[in-house]
């Protein structure tokens, strides 16, 4: 038994695929902001994690407004969207980032 669709049906359905193709390739490019995690300490020793974080009290995520890590002239900044270093602060630092180090950049 052959089941003829009608012209009217053929162009309910080619909207219909043509929609979820649409959506589906728009809910594919959309991602979720990559979060910046520079909390890799493996290749430190027990001392230099203890002064980054107990002396020099460096957090991820810098708590007061403009001083941040890429502010300050200690920062040393790595590839766009990654950790860079620090010359006081050892291991990697997160641009948000702040520490009792902080020393805003120079104005220019």
């Amino acid at each position: 038994m052959e089941s003829k669709l009608s012209r009217r049906q053929a162009l309910r359905q080619g909207a219909g695929f043509g929609a979820l193709a649409f959506l589906g390739a728009s809910a594919c490019g959309k991602s979720t902001p990559k979060v910046l995690m520079c909390t890799d300490t493996t290749g430190l020793s027990a001392t230099d994690i203890q002064i980054r974080e107990t002396v020099l009290a460096y957090v991820e995520v810098s708590t007061t407004p403009g001083k941040n890590c890429s502010n300050c002239q200690q920062f040393i900044a790595g590839m766009p969207d990654a950790c860079g270093t620090c010359k006081i602060v050892k291991g990697p630092i997160n641009p948000g980032g702040n520490c009792k180090s902080f020393l805003a950049k120079a104005a220019t």
